[in-house]
């Protein structure tokens, strides 16, 4: 890989010691790998560093959203042209990388998302990210497969232009896809595994809920004013 096709993986934790080390070992089977630290109350930053990441702490925790801007800021200044996400508690396979590499190659989109199967997903989480799937669909005016993948790779253009996005949660990824469209940016798509392997959720139902609802009636009013 040239240069100028330089990728990192980012992974933004928060308190994932138990699995955080074998993410970050599988990963650096094909890229270096930056953990950044969302304010972690156990050992992920000592595990993730035995394991050979390079990590960034953030303090106090504040949320996936800043620690992805953190981590993009991060990879700007050391001149990568991408990062891949994966989360740390083992959602996403790093055999794969090599899918979004292939794409990246080949076509340099901005952004590329790991598209899940939703049908081999629990009946509950199927039944909610095939709602919010359509939901989020019919605010943006066409298809979107996956809103809600947080396994990407994101370009230098495309992290450039969310790193002044107010949004912290998880709301900030689904903002990339509205920017993403707005600005003529490429999007592109890879399918990927869906594991679920009892990892515990950081996301409140309700209050998940709520922000989905009106980020999607926000999404809605931008898209139809252009």
């Amino acid at each position: 890989m040239e240069p100028s096709d330089r990728v990192l993986a980012l992974v933004p934790a928060y308190n994932e010691a138990e699995r955080v080390a074998r993410v970050v070992e599988q990963s650096r089977a094909f890229l270096p790998v930056l953990v950044v630290d969302d304010g972690s109350v156990d050992e992920t930053v000592q595990r993730s560093e035995a394991a050979g990441a390079e990590v960034l702490r953030q303090q106090p925790n504040q949320g996936k959203g800043a620690a992805l801007k953190a981590g993009f800021k991060w990879a700007l200044e050391h001149g990568y042209a991408a990062v891949i996400t994966l989360d740390a508690d083992g959602q996403h396979d790093p055999t794969e990388i090599p899918r979004f590499l292939e794409v990246f190659t080949a076509r340099k989109p901005d952004l590329i998302i790991g598209a899940r199967d939703f049908s081999r997903m629990p009946f509950i989480r199927r039944m909610a990210n095939s709602f919010g799937t359509w939901a989020f669909s019919w605010a943006m005016g066409q298809h979107i497969r996956d809103n809600q993948s947080g396994y990407r790779l994101i370009g230098r253009r495309m992290m450039g232009a969310v790193l002044e996005s107010g949004e912290s949660g998880f709301e900030f990824e689904v903002e990339m896809i509205v920017e993403c469209t707005r600005r003529g940016f490429v999007l592109d798509w890879v399918p990927i595994r869906t594991i679920y392997a009892g990892e515990h959720s950081h996301i409140q139902p309700l209050g998940h809920t709520l922000k989905f609802f009106q980020m999607v009636w926000r999404t809605r009013q931008r898209i139809r004013k252009g």
